[in-house]
C-alpha cells in the first residue's frame, strides 16, 4: 500500500502522525508528508486509520494506475 498527502488539502493538524508515526511526519512547512514509499504490512491498519481520520481527507491511496498516469504526465513535459 502506498499513500500520499495532498498538500493543498492538508491543514497540518498532526492527526495522521499521531496515529501512524512510522508513516507520516509534519514537515518544516507545517504540513504532513509520508516518510515511507510503501507502508509495511504490519502497520497498514494504523495507516488506514490515519487516512480515514484525516479531517480534510488529504490522504489518498496511490494505485498502480495513479503511478502510471503520473509517469506518463512527467514524460510528456
Amino acid at each position: 500500500m502506498k499513500l500520499k498527502v495532498d498538500k493543498d488539502l492538508c491543514i497540518g493538524c498532526g492527526a495522521c502522525q499521531a496515529v501512524a508515526p512510522e508513516v507520516f511526519e509534519i514537515e518544516d512547512d507545517g504540513l504532513a508528508t509520508t516518510i515511507v514509499d510503501e507502508v509495511p504490512k504490519e502497520i497498514e491498519e494504523d495507516a488506514i486509520d490515519a487516512k480515514e481520520g484525516c479531517p480534510t481527507s488529504a490522504i489518498d491511496e496511490v494505485t498502480e494506475e495513479d503511478e502510471n498516469t503520473e509517469e506518463t504526465s512527467n514524460n510528456e513535459e
